[in-house]
C-alpha cells in the first residue's frame, strides 16, 4: 500500500463504516478465543499499516507487535505508540513458536506467493495458537479498486482454505462478510476508476454502518460477500 493510502486509511479508520465494523469483528473473535495462558499472549499483526487492528489487540490485553512491508507504515504505527517492525510477511523476523495469535487482514491478496505467508504464520505460532485472516472475496468483484490497492487476486472459500491447510493449520471457521451490501459494491466497482478508500458523507456512512452491523445478527455468513474471514489454529 502506498504511503498516501496508509495516511488516508489512518485518517478514516476511526469513523469509516468498513474499518469500524472490521475492528468490531476482531474484538468479537478475541472474546470468543477467551483468556489465553501467559505464554500465548503474544500477538503479531501482519500488514498492520497504521496499526488500527494492533490497537484492538493491545486494548484486549495482548502483547502485540505490528509488522508491515512499508517502512512508512511502520513509522506511522510507532508514532501512534505501537510496537512495530519492518518485515516481509514471507520471511518474518520472529522465532518459531513465539506467538499465540497472528492476524493478517488484507495481506494475502497482495502477495503472489501467498503460501509462503501462511507457512510463516504457522511457523511463528505456538501449539494451540490461532490465526485470524481476512481477504477480499470473489473474482467477480475484481475492479479498478483492486488494481489501485495492489491486489493480485481475490479468493473463493476453497482457495483460501487450501492455502491455509497447506501450511499445516487447522481451519475452525470460514465466513463471508459484507454480504448485504455486495450488490451495491458490485455495481459501484463496475463504474469505479480507482480505490474505494475515501471519506464517506456522514449520513451515507451511518446508513452503511447500520446495514453492515445487521450482519452480526443475521445468518448470512454462508452466502457470497465482499470479504472472507477465516479462523484457524495450530494443533
Amino acid at each position: 500500500m502506498e504511503t498516501t493510502e496508509i495516511r488516508r486509511l489512518i485518517e478514516l479508520e476511526d469513523t469509516h463504516w468498513w474499518y469500524r465494523e472490521r475492528r468490531a469483528i476482531l474484538r468479537r473473535q478475541l472474546r470468543e478465543l477467551g483468556p489465553q495462558p501467559t505464554p500465548l499472549r503474544r500477538a503479531l499483526d501482519i500488514g498492520a499499516a497504521g496499526g488500527g487492528n494492533t490497537r484492538v489487540l493491545v486494548e484486549a490485553g495482548w502483547e502485540a507487535t505490528a509488522t508491515d512491508y512499508s517502512e512508512a507504515a511502520v513509522e506511522l504505527a510507532r508514532e501512534r505508540g505501537l510496537r512495530a517492525v519492518h518485515a516481509d510477511a514471507r520471511a518474518l523476523p520472529f522465532g518459531s513458536g513465539s506467538m499465540g495469535l497472528v492476524t493478517a487482514f488484507d495481506v494475502l491478496e497482495h502477495i503472489r506467493e501467498d503460501h509462503l505467508v501462511t507457512e510463516e504464520i504457522a511457523r511463528v505460532l505456538a501449539p494451540g495458537g490461532h490465526a485470524l485472516i481476512a481477504v477480499p472475496s470473489d473474482m467477480a468483484l475484481w475492479s479498478a479498486h483492486d488494481h489501485a490497492v495492489g491486489h493480485v487476486r481475490r479468493y473463493g472459500r476453497e482457495s483460501l482454505i487450501s492455502v491455509v491447510r497447506r501450511a499445516g493449520l487447522t481451519v475452525d471457521r470460514v465466513w463471508s462478510w459484507n454480504v448485504l451490501l455486495r450488490p451495491l459494491v458490485l455495481r459501484h466497482r463496475r463504474r469505479s476508476a480507482g480505490s474505494d478508500l475515501k471519506r464517506t458523507p456522514f449520513l451515507v456512512n451511518a446508513g452503511l454502518s447500520a446495514v453492515v452491523r445487521a450482519e452480526r445478527y443475521l445468518p448470512v455468513g454462508s452466502r457470497k460477500g465482499v470479504s472472507l474471514f477465516l479462523r484457524a489454529r495450530l494443533v
